[in-house]
């Protein structure tokens, strides 16, 4: 099993800056990937972006392209998302995800419970 925690959310003015930090624990040798996702009321979860555990490969949803920044530090076992240039459609719950299956597989093992971050105008 493996344990995510997340923090680092609050609320930010339009425009503003917030780093999301994710800590795994448990049995994280074989992760292959962290992801995150956001989930705004009323609205399904969406993904944000996404790493591979080794390697650091990244990818990200075409909404925050450019604006965020997903990074991990395996030797800490911390994942992370750097999010810039925030905008209010931005406020949402954010998860923090992991799998030990590849992307194709299309599905995350694990979760944290959530962090709010809001975006006021």
């Amino acid at each position: 099993q493996v344990q995510l925690v997340e923090s680092g959310g609050g609320l930010v003015q339009v425009g503003g800056s917030l780093r999301l930090s994710c800590a795994a624990s448990g049995r994280t040798s074989n992760l292959y990937g962290m992801g995150w996702f956001r989930q705004a009321p009323g609205k399904d979860r969406e993904f944000v972006a996404h790493i591979r555990w080794l390697g650091g490969h990244t990818d990200y949803s075409d909404s925050v392209k450019g604006r965020f920044v997903i990074s991990r530090d395996n030797a800490k076992n911390m994942g992370y998302l750097q999010m810039n240039s925030l905008k209010p459609e931005d406020t949402a719950v954010y998860l923090c995800a992991a799998t030990r299956a590849g992307w194709g597989a299309g599905r995350w093992d694990f979760w944290g419970q959530g962090t709010q971050v809001t975006v006021s105008s």
